[in-house]
């Protein structure tokens, strides 16, 4: 009897903690930062989120062992299994790492947090999901909500604020610079908002992007009355800020991101729009990405060269953006080549500057760290869980969570071509996470979706 009264307790917990991460994190860095002038420990305040991980982890296991249909449908999944396959791997190769003196205990620890935590999430809010209808219902709320305050402090920084306006807010050398620019120029200031950077800014914004237009066009294909026309309106405008900020990032694998994401949109949902209109879509988005590369090279025009090349001609820096990308995928394709076992958690990626007398290595791709990290085995695993996560939310596009995600997944793993992704809090925590919520739906054949 007092397990039948502890587990919708738990539940309910449980319910409020993926909520709370899902609202906060868009602002997770800003606040940070800004208690660490008052109590310090900077580092220590950045893993508030995998503190919470913790107990809402031991709560998803307590769930699971007390509702057998839960603990049946999460332990018959393919892609349950692929999560703790790598996480062993991830294990296994740190553990040996560390003996055979290729990495330090913090990078080893910073590397399992970095690519263990989302996965770990995710299955947290899988779970949850199955137990409670609550989070299916209010995922729109958790999401667009903190995102219109991203997007409304994005213009502010670009068209009001000062650029270094972060810094009254305790951003630094020692924490996180108070902004990004262009080829070392403020005339071409890259909007962060509360983000880590303009380029996690601009793939949070590719998931925002994409689940705006599934949660919209679903309920204003065919608006009635005054006031549907009124939200139509206020949706619109929402979707044009959300993509103006966007660009202001200046980030080019978001750019390219969001139009493989409406692409890909477009197709899954090809039967319930015209056929002019899709090729319509597809050939002005075709248009513009290749109207606008070419101008860059034949204008030379500086800002012109600096917003899509992001160099131009007597540039004053000697490295560009495109020949660190390029030096740094070399030198991770090297590495999968030469250790095709990877030298453990840690050794690559972000956590590889805690990884005191080893070199930083840096590869720019998010697969390709993976190899550096895990190997091939690493690298296959992960795809693994990308593909299965790819499927189960194609069983399930009839409804908009899993329809927009599905979307937002081509883009992003576009963009990780580019930038170590699933790195950034934001991103992980809020995509992985209404990721488990959305395999929690059903999967149905009815023509009317649910939100």
């Amino acid at each position: 009897m007092r397990s039948h009264s502890l587990v919708p307790r738990l539940v309910t917990t449980a319910v409020v903690m993926v909520a709370i991460v899902l609202a906060v994190l868009p602002f997770h860095a800003t606040l940070t930062v800004f208690v660490t002038q008052f109590v310090g420990h900077y580092t220590l305040l950045r893993l508030w989120k995998e503190l919470l991980l913790v107990p809402l982890a031991a709560v998803a296991v307590y769930i699971g062992l007390t509702r057998p249909a839960i603990r049946q449908q999460v332990l018959g999944s393919k892609l349950f299994w692929l999560t703790i396959t790598f996480s062993l791997v991830q294990a296994a190769w740190g553990i040996l790492a560390l003996l055979l003196g290729n990495i330090t205990l913090k990078a080893l620890g910073y590397g399992w947090v970095v690519d263990i935590r989302f996965l770990v999430f995710f299955v947290s809010a899988w779970v949850v999901g199955l137990a409670s209808p609550k989070l299916a219902r209010w995922w729109p709320f958790l999401v667009f909500i903190p995102a219109a305050l991203v997007v409304l402090i994005g213009l502010l920084q670009y068209f009001i604020l000062p650029y270094d306006v972060m810094k009254y807010l305790g951003y630094s050398s020692a924490t996180i610079f108070p902004y990004e620019d262009i080829n070392h120029s403020v005339q071409y200031i890259r909007v962060m908002s509360t983000l880590r950077g303009a380029n996690p800014l601009g793939a949070y914004l590719v998931l925002v992007v994409c689940l705006w237009i599934a949660w919209a066009g679903r309920r204003f294909v065919k608006p009635v009355g005054r006031r549907s026309h009124q939200q139509l309106i206020l949706s619109g405008l929402y979707g044009i800020l959300g993509v103006l900020v966007l660009v202001l990032t200046f980030s080019r694998g978001a750019w390219i991101g969001l139009v493989v994401s409406v692409v890909v949109l477009a197709w899954l949902v090809r039967r319930h729009l015209p056929v002019r209109l899709v090729a319509l879509v597809l050939a002005v988005l075709g248009v513009l990405t290749v109207g606008f590369a070419l101008l860059a090279f034949v204008v030379r025009d500086p800002t012109v060269q600096n917003i899509v090349l992001h160099t131009q001609d007597h540039s004053a820096i000697a490295t560009t953006s495109d020949a660190g990308h390029s030096s740094g995928l070399q030198m991770g394709l090297h590495d999968l080549l030469h250790e095709p076992l990877g030298r453990g958690p840690g050794t690559a990626g972000p956590a590889s500057a805690y990884n005191t007398g080893h070199p930083v290595r840096i590869a720019e791709n998010y697969i390709v760290q993976i190899g550096q990290e895990t190997g091939w085995i690493g690298i296959a695993l992960f795809i693994a869980i990308l593909g299965t996560l790819a499927y189960m939310l194609y069983r399930r596009r009839r409804q908009t969570l899993p329809l927009g995600l599905l979307a937002a997944l081509a883009g992003l793993t576009v963009v990780g071509l580019t930038s170590h992704v699933w790195a950034d809090d934001t991103l992980a925590y809020v995509y992985w996470g209404l990721a488990g919520l959305a395999c929690a739906m059903p999967i149905t054949d009815n023509k009317k979706s649910a939100d």
